[in-house]
């Protein structure tokens, strides 16, 4: 089985979204924030989901989703310290898929196909998801030998630099539609989103 653990940052504080919170939008009938974890326990194991502090409300919603539940003290920083806080609790030889919490579009399939991307490159390459038309997206796999420079991470941009910094070992692997580029922030983004799909 490939070693890989996935880290879902969700210590985020939502601002653009007024007084509501993009996490705990219900799709398919539940929390996007379970929905994506449920996922994410289908294809790993091992899965850390980081909030800002113990009492998040977002914690309620990952109830009984065998999850493990990192808090982030630093969140104001930006993302990178969600994975800064995550990437000693990762096994050295494991890599990491970073698994954004608000992208309701990823199915379980859409992760399996990075994996087994993943594993077939014999868990050293870096591996990206696009939308079918090659836009560059998420999740991204780090290796196992790329994580510690997770803690060198500043600001809001992720492991965007990791990832420019060796893109020689970059594979990019296409998913179905938007599935990899759409994300939802602000209110108008979900309701563009629920316009056109109506069923979820």
């Amino acid at each position: 089985m490939t070693k890989l653990a996935i880290v879902i940052p969700a210590a985020g504080a939502s601002q653009r979204m007024g007084d509501r919170d993009k996490l705990l939008e219900p799709v398919d009938g539940a929390p996007l924030l379970r929905g994506v974890a449920t996922r994410a326990r289908q294809v790993s194991d091992l899965v850390f989901v980081t909030l800002r502090h113990p009492t998040d409300p977002r914690a309620d919603a990952l109830a009984n989703v065998p999850v493990h539940v990192i808090d982030v003290p630093d969140a104001q920083t930006g993302m990178s310290a969600s994975l800064r806080q995550v990437s000693p609790q990762v096994p050295g030889d494991m890599g990491v898929m970073v698994l954004p919490a608000d992208m309701p579009d990823l199915t379980t399939d859409d992760l399996h196909q990075l994996v087994a991307a993943f594993a077939a490159s014999g868990e050293t390459f870096l591996v990206q998801a696009t939308s079918a038309t090659g836009a560059p997206g998420h999740p991204v796999i780090f290796p196992s030998d790329l994580v510690p420079a997770f803690q060198t991470l500043t600001g809001d941009e992720g492991a965007r630099s990791v990832v420019k910094a060796h893109r020689s070992r970059l594979m990019q692997v296409s998913l179905p539609g938007d599935h990899a580029v759409t994300d939802l922030d602000t209110p108008e983004d979900w309701a563009a989103w629920r316009a056109r799909n109506p069923k979820r």
